[in-house]
């Protein structure tokens, strides 16, 4: 029975032993903020875009005022489409736009803290069938922007 006893003994030990030198010492800090949700408005046709819309034209630019209230800069990374495109002021005679939105993805688009204006380059189109009264006018066009932190 003796050898039992020795074998128990030796074998916690090791252990004791085994835990003593894998412990581990030290300090260090770190600090959290909440990613706080960045603010866009698209424009075509004002804040100067290089490209203007025409019926059957061709694609036009697409201006972003992004708001980024935090403290560092975030990544634009998708902008999508998000309802019903508008002509800004309501124009007489303006009753169908024809503009519509061309979803971008893939971006990789740096915003820095505070207010930004981002052209996206040929994301708005209008068709044929717009009325007369939109003529020369800007449209406000909801979207959905995706941006990551870095």
């Amino acid at each position: 029975m003796l050898p039992a006893v020795v074998f128990v003994l030796i074998s916690g030990a090791t252990g004791a032993w085994a835990y003593y030198i894998s412990g581990g010492a030290g300090a260090g800090s770190g600090n959290t903020s909440t990613l706080q949700p960045t603010i866009v408005v698209a424009f075509a046709g004002g804040d100067a875009p290089s490209t203007m819309l025409y019926p059957d034209g061709g694609p036009a630019d697409v201006i972003l005022r992004v708001n980024n209230p935090n403290s560092f800069p975030v990544t634009l990374v998708s902008v999508t489409g998000n309802g019903t495109i508008t002509a800004v002021g309501n124009p007489p005679g303006c009753t169908t736009t024809g503009v519509t939105f061309a979803d971008q993805t893939s971006l990789s688009l740096v915003v820095p803290t505070g207010s930004s204006l981002l052209d996206l380059p040929g994301a708005a189109s209008m068709s044929a069938a717009s009325s007369n009264g939109c003529q020369g006018a800007s449209f406000s066009i909801p979207v959905t922007i995706t941006t990551r932190y870095g």
